[in-house]
């Protein structure tokens, strides 16, 4: 075992020494553009490595070369920058040194070195880039640069030492997440840690293989990991995140995830982020008049905290990463990113009498079962009266009939409770619960003109999707987005009347909107047909059917795909015609069963009416590859229908 990593470390020394001999060799060696097509640079090795101290703090290392392929590889080399948190994390770029084709060497002024503010949008927490300018370089041109880091991703509190900041929170430890992919061809990935010996690491591997060792070597026990000939994976349309399905490397002191969720629990409680106030007393007591029951009181609290404060990040001082500001400075603030709403939502659900904590997701993708921290996302607990714990996001959910937003089913969290947590996952949120319904009345006329009457009715996140074209823009534009959906499916629609109520009276109950209309034309009129497709299967007001956008080309998937959310559509209409037409198919029907899909639709002519019908079932929200056949046969079904016309024969 020692002898095998002795030979490894050997090759990273070779393949990464400074000897400018060496990096000249790597450089005409690695090939160019006809041997890597798509891509516009080549990585020729990506090597870190970190010291972490007792402490925790890390010191980091990272040595890259960069070859050009393209000239668009050279417009992007052509300033080198590197983002970071200050309140975090120090950077200081070392070296940057240009190897020319031509087999010159330019070393450049790291005095010029920039830092500027990085571009920020919602969440303005004081992020710099470390900038460089590089300036003209051609393809066959490479880039060496040698960086160096202390400190880790997420934020917390201020030490007064210099280095204090820069230890992690769950201080004396430490852990990482690697990723062993890139979007330009990797030669050669190396990571190297050393810790303290009485600081021992588990890690694992995921979705692919790496070389590693393990050393014992005085004080310090020293991890290595290389991967090489890493090439850019391919993305398929609505595809999880890449960190669910790419190679990557987990790292982390941690014993477990009841270690970090008590941590979590109690640098909350010491900082005192829920104490409430006078105020927040008073504005509670105001917000729970006529509530009935426990779950009118966190209702009312859930929607008022996610209406009420605005997703808007900026620098509070102290208080950022894991811990939540005080419930004082959100509630005088009114704005804050998800922690904050998360934090004010526990601070009121506290002066309630309710039991409350925090709770840490990762929204977008999956968490892995390696303590290291995963986490994007900040959300609330409540305990309820039978003892369970049920999960609350004022971030997600303003103007969302849900107190939890099924847009996060299937989604690993950490609970910040006092007993302490094991890693847990949302469940599944039955498809009923965010249904989707239309039905119409209409009747077709000899002359073509379709006249009628549609209305539709959603729930849960469905109901989120349609009330969106109302709470998400101008009430000036209201009536006019309403009348846009018909006309994207007739131009000639035109709107006799609409009622939707009050969209922003979410908590009144399932969005309803009612629509009169008269299109005229709207049916292929010949001496003997009239050809028209119901207005209900048209797919129209899509905007709540998400899975309808699915490209169902690709003819399998390697990878797990998502939808917005798990879904009930059912479409029904019924149509009078001319009573000298008949259907040239007086019935029809198809259906697709599955278990995390099925269809069922039809038609059938009685006389002058017509009687169309569809069911679509979505099961869940992340699906498996070996799931793709079923799922794309309901979406090209529902789809089929919307493009297949009734053809009426004179008789």
């Amino acid at each position: 075992m020692v002898r095998k990593l002795l030979f490894f470390l050997l090759l990273l020394f070779i393949a990464i020494g400074s000897s400018s001999q060496n990096i000249r060799d790597l450089i005409n060696n690695s090939g160019d553009v006809k041997d890597y097509p798509g891509s516009d640079l080549l990585i020729v090795f990506d090597s870190t490595h970190v010291d972490v101290q007792e402490t925790g703090l890390s010191y980091v290392n990272t040595h890259r070369l960069y070859k050009v392929l393209t000239t668009a590889g050279a417009k992007r080399l052509a300033v080198y920058s590197y983002g970071y948190d200050p309140m975090s994390a120090f950077v200081e770029i070392r070296n940057v040194i240009i190897h020319r084709s031509t087999g010159e060497k330019e070393m450049l002024d790291i005095t010029k070195v920039l830092d500027y503010p990085a571009p920020a949008r919602m969440i303005y927490w004081g992020a710099s880039e470390k900038m460089i300018e590089v300036g003209r370089l051609e393809p066959g041109d490479a880039l060496e640069v040698i960086l160096f880091k202390k400190g880790y991703t997420y934020a917390l509190l201020q030490g007064d030492e210099e280095d204090e900041k820069y230890i992690p929170p769950m201080r004396g430890h430490f852990y990482d997440i690697i990723e062993f992919w890139s979007k330009d061809p990797v030669l050669l990935k190396s990571y190297i840690v050393e810790v303290p010996n009485d600081k021992p690491v588990q890690y694992e591997f995921y979705n692919g293989e790496v070389q590693s060792s393990v050393l014992f070597r005085g004080e310090k026990i020293i991890y290595s990991f290389s991967k090489k000939n890493l090439l850019p994976l391919k993305r398929e349309p609505g595809m999880v995140s890449w960190s669910d399905v790419a190679p990557k490397l987990l790292m982390s002191t941690s014993p477990d995830w009841y270690a970090k969720s008590l941590w979590f629990y109690g640098v909350n409680e010491d900082y005192g982020s829920f104490e409430s106030t006078p105020e927040i007393d008073v504005k509670v007591e105001e917000i729970l008049i006529g509530a009935q029951t426990e779950i009118d009181s966190i209702t009312l609290l859930t929607h008022w905290v996610g209406d009420e404060i605005r997703y808007s990040g900026i620098s509070m001082g102290e208080g950022e990463g894991f811990t939540l500001h005080s419930g004082k400075m959100n509630f005088t603030d009114r704005c804050g990113v998800c922690k904050d709403k998360a934090g004010m939502l526990i601070t009121m659900l506290r002066a309630a009498g309710f039991e409350s904590y925090p709770a840490m997701t990762m929204a977008g993708s999956r968490i892995d079962y390696i303590p290291a921290d995963q986490f994007n996302h900040c959300v609330t607990l409540v305990k309820m009266n039978d003892g369970e714990y049920k999960l609350l996001d004022p971030t997600w959910v303003p103007f969302v009939r849900e107190l939890w937003s099924s847009a996060e089913q299937q989604q690993n969290y950490l609970m910040g409770v006092p007993e302490g947590a094991d890693l847990r996952i949302t469940p599944l949120s039955p498809p009923e619960n965010h249904y989707f319904k239309l039905t119409g009345t209409s009747e077709i006329l000899e002359n073509g003109t379709l006249t009628g009457s549609l209305h539709l009715t959603a729930e849960g996140q469905t109901d989120a999707s349609i009330r969106g074209m109302f709470t998400r823009y101008y009430k000036s534009t209201w009536k006019a987005s309403l009348e846009r959906e018909l006309k994207n499916i007739a131009p000639m629609a035109k709107i006799i009347s609409m009622d939707f109520g009050d969209p922003y009276d979410y908590l009144a109950g399932p969005i309803n909107i009612h629509i009169d209309y008269e299109i005229p034309d709207y049916a292929l009129v010949t001496d003997e047909e009239i050809i028209f497709i119901p207005i209900v299967a048209s797919n129209i007001f899509k905007r709540g059917m998400s899975h309808l956008y699915t490209n169902t080309s690709l003819e399998k998937r390697n990878y797990p795909f998502r939808d917005r959310c798990s879904r009930l559509v059912e479409l029904n209409e019924t149509i009078t015609v001319p009573d000298n037409y008949e259907a040239i198919r007086q019935s029809y029907s198809e259906s697709v069963e599955g278990e995390v899909a099925s269809f069922e639709g039809g038609f059938k002519q009685n006389g002058n009416k017509i009687d169309l019908f569809e069911k679509a079932v979505l099961y869940k929200r992340i699906y498996d590859p070996e799931d793709w056949p079923e799922y794309k046969k309901v979406v090209k079904a529902q789809n089929s229908f919307a493009k297949t016309p009734i053809i009426l024969v004179k008789e």
